[in-house]
C-alpha cells in the first residue's frame, strides 16, 4: 500500500511539473513604466487608465503571458530604486518582452521632501550625489538616458527582449498642434534604444498625430479628460494600446507581432451596473417630463459603468414591489453592482382606494390588510418596511444601496421650500441607517439651491405642476446628486463619476 502511494506521489508531482514547464514555456510580455502604463490599481479608478491595461486583449494569451507591472508616479530612477524592476529581472527567461515607457515623471526635482523622483536631463554619464531627504540614504543619481540603459542591458543579459516607447504625449494644444517630445525624453529614448540595439516605437508620434486628426474638441473629455492633462480614459488607454501594436508589425525583426490577435475584440473595461428604481420623478419619462434618473449617466463614466433606469412613474414603495418591479429588478442585480432608491411622492396616496398605491407612514411592522377591487387580498406595509426590504434583499446579493429623499416638490412658504424631514425624507434616512446602507438627503440639498435661485428661477424647472421636473430640472437634480455621491468616500460608486 505504501508502494502504491509513493507511485501515485510520484505521477502528481510528475504532472504538476510538466504543467508548469509548459506554461513557463510560453513567453511573456512585462510593462514597466508610469501611471500612463498603470494608473492606480489598474481599475480605472477615477475613469483614469494605462495603455498597459488594455493592451492584453491585442494578444493571443493561449501563446503568451502579459504582467503589467508599472507604477504611478515612478520615474525611470525610482522604478528601480523601488525595488520594482528587481522582481520583473528576477522572473525574466530568454524569449521574454519588456515593454518600457518612462519619462513623465523623470523631469521633477532630484532631491526635494515631496518625491525627489527627477532623474538628470539627457543620456550622458554625469552623475550627482545626494542625501535623499526623504529616505535618508545617499544616493547617486544619474541621468534618465543612463537609467533607460540600464533596463535595456538586463533585460538583454537575461535573454530577453527589451522594446522603448517614448511617453505618451500631454493633452496639451498650441494652435491646434500638441507638442511632441522628441527634443526631450522621446528623443532620448530613441538615442538610447538605437545606441544599445533594443526596439524602438515612438508612441508619442504616433499619438499626438492621432491626435491632431480628431481635433481637440474630439479628444478632451474623450480620450483625456478636462481636469487631468496627462492620464488617459479607457478610450484614450485604448487608442495608445493600439498604436503601440501598429508600432510592433512595423517592426520587421520583432517577433512579438507573432502572437497578435488577427481581430481583436477590444472589450475595455468591464462594466459595472448602476440600477435606479423610484417613481416618475427618478423615471425617463417623456419630452416635457423628465426625471433625474434619465440625466444621471452624463455624469457619470460609461466607459466603465452602465446606467439602468428602472423607476416607473405612478409607483410607491409599496406598488413598485405588488406589481413585480422589483423581482425583475432583483433578479438582474450582481455582485458589485449599485442600487439607488427614491420613494415618496405616491407614498402617501390611498391605501385602501384605487390607485392602490399608500404605504403605511413610519418605520414599523404594523400591516392593515386590504381588499382591493379587484378581490385579490393584500398585506399594507409601512414606508420603513418596503424600504428595508429594497435594502436587505439588494446586499444579500452583494450590491452597495444607496437612498435617496424624494427631491422637494416646488411648494414655498415664506421665502422657503417645502421639505419632508418628519416624514419620507426622515423615514428614508432611518431606513437606511437601521439597515446600513449609504444616505443621500438629496430632499434639503436641493431645496437649499432653490432657494438661493429664487422662486421665479425654480419655476423654469417645473413645466405642468409641483413635482415634475423638465429635462432642465431633470439635469439640475441628476447634477446635484452626482455631487452628492462624491462625498460618500467609502461607496466605490464615486470613482465612477466624470
Amino acid at each position: 500500500m505504501t508502494r502504491i502511494a509513493s507511485i501515485f506521489l510520484v505521477l502528481i508531482l510528475a504532472l504538476g511539473c510538466t504543467n508548469q514547464k509548459d506554461d513557463t514555456t510560453k513567453p511573456t510580455i512585462y510593462t514597466i513604466g508610469d501611471s500612463t502604463v498603470k494608473n492606480g490599481q489598474g481599475d480605472g479608478a477615477g475613469g483614469l487608465w494605462g495603455w498597459g491595461d488594455p493592451l492584453v486583449q491585442y494578444f493571443d494569451t493561449t501563446k503568451v503571458n502579459l504582467e503589467n507591472h508599472a507604477l504611478g508616479g515612478t520615474s525611470s530612477r525610482t522604478f528601480r530604486d523601488k525595488g520594482l524592476w528587481q522582481p520583473v529581472l528576477y522572473k525574466l527567461k530568454p524569449g521574454d518582452y519588456v515593454l518600457m515607457q518612462f519619462g513623465h515623471n523623470d523631469s521633477g526635482a532630484v532631491n526635494d521632501t515631496i518625491r525627489a523622483r527627477g532623474t538628470i536631463k539627457g543620456t550622458g554619464e554625469e552623475s550627482e550625489e545626494i542625501d535623499n531627504l526623504i529616505t535618508g540614504k545617499h544616493e547617486i543619481v544619474h541621468s534618465y538616458g543612463w537609467y533607460m540603459r540600464q533596463y535595456i542591458r538586463e533585460a538583454k543579459e537575461k535573454g530577453a527582449i527589451p522594446v522603448v516607447m517614448a511617453p505618451i504625449p500631454r493633452n496639451d494644444w498650441e494652435e491646434g498642434k500638441v507638442p511632441r517630445n522628441n527634443n526631450s525624453y522621446g528623443g532620448w529614448a530613441k538615442t538610447v534604444a538605437a545606441e544599445e540595439g533594443a526596439f524602438f516605437i515612438d508612441l508619442n508620434e504616433k499619438m499626438a498625430s492621432e491626435m491632431e486628426n480628431r481635433g481637440e474638441e474630439n479628444v478632451t473629455e474623450v480620450l483625456f479628460f478636462s481636469r487631468d492633462h496627462t492620464h488617459t480614459s479607457a478610450k484614450g488607454a485604448v487608442l495608445a494600446a493600439s498604436l503601440i501594436v501598429e508600432g510592433l508589425k512595423e517592426l520587421d525583426q520583432c517577433k512579438l507581432k507573432n502572437y497578435l490577435l488577427e481581430d481583436p475584440k477590444i472589450s475595455f473595461p468591464v462594466k459595472k451596473k448602476v440600477f435606479i428604481i423610484g417613481d416618475s420623478t427618478v423615471a425617463n419619462g417623456n419630452d416635457s417630463i423628465v426625471g433625474w434618473g434619465r440625466e444621471l449617466w452624463a455624469f457619470m463614466d460609461t466607459t466603465r459603468i452602465e446606467v439602468i433606469n428602472k423607476a416607473r412613474g405612478g409607483r410607491s414603495s409599496r406598488t413598485y414591489i405588488y406589481e413585480g418591479l422589483w423581482d425583475e429588478v432583483l433578479q438582474q442585480l450582481s455582485a458589485g453592482d449599485f442600487l439607488l432608491i427614491q420613494f415618496g411622492h405616491n407614498d402617501g396616496g390611498n391605501i385602501d382606494k384605487a390607485k392602490y398605491r399608500g404605504s403605511l407612514p413610519g418605520m414599523g411592522n404594523e400591516t392593515q390588510d386590504i381588499l382591493r377591487n379587484d378581490s385579490i387580498p393584500e398585506t399594507v406595509h409601512t414606508y420603513g418596511w418596503y424600504m428595508g426590504t429594497y435594502i436587505n434583499q439588494a446586499k444579500e446579493k452583494g450590491v452597495s444601496v444607496i437612498v435617496i429623499s424624494m427631491i422637494p416638490r416646488n411648494i414655498w412658504k415664506d421665502g422657503k421650500v417645502e421639505r419632508v424631514d418628519g416624514s419620507y425624507g426622515g423615514w428614508a434616512k432611518e431606513a437606511a441607517g437601521q439597515n446600513e446602507a449609504y444616505f443621500i438627503d438629496l430632499n434639503n440639498v436641493i431645496a437649499d439651491k432653490y432657494e438661493k435661485m429664487g422662486a421665479e428661477k425654480v419655476k423654469a424647472f417645473f413645466p405642468g405642476d409641483h413635482t415634475h421636473t423638465n429635462a432642465v430640472g431633470a439635469k439640475f437634480n441628476a447634477e446635484t446628486l452626482t455631487e452628492q455621491i462624491k462625498n460618500l468616500r467609502t461607496c466605490s460608486l464615486h470613482r465612477y463619476l466624470n
